[in-house]
């Protein structure tokens, strides 16, 4: 882990422009550092996107966009680690999108979902890979 998923209005950016984004969010992630060591492993990393084609914003305006980021992450991150992503991320998602926030009516968010090892099921050789 960490995973984040994207969903936005179909309406806000095409695919080259979300796939720089993820990009961006991905090497964010990778960047994150607590103590000199990285918050996330490498191998873990999952950037993804889900364009929305069916939505209602706000009022129906047309020029009305959205864009919500879902961090799934692995418990035993401290708090301080958890904001320092957080505050990370969402200043990318900022900074991708600041020239339509100007331009349109736009929703961006951001949350952190941390769960046990219990309730999940990981079979994933990319640690090792990385590794080699």
């Amino acid at each position: 882990m960490p995973h984040l998923t994207l969903d936005y209005s179909a309406n806000l950016a095409d695919a080259n422009s979300v796939g720089r984004l993820c990009k961006s969010l991905a090497d964010c992630l990778a960047a994150q550092r607590e103590n000199e060591r990285p918050v996330f492993p490498p191998g873990g990393i999952r950037v993804r996107a889900l364009r929305c084609d069916a939505y209602s914003i706000a009022d129906g305006r047309a020029d009305a966009a959205y864009l919500h980021a879902n961090l799934k992450i692995a418990a035993g991150r401290s708090d301080a680690a958890k904001k320092a992503t957080g505050d990370a991320l969402f200043d990318v998602i900022k900074q991708h999108f600041a020239e339509q926030f100007e331009r349109h009516g736009l929703a961006l968010s951001l949350e952190i979902n941390e769960f046990s090892e219990t309730g999940t099921w990981k079979h994933n050789n990319l640690h090792a890979r990385l590794k080699a």
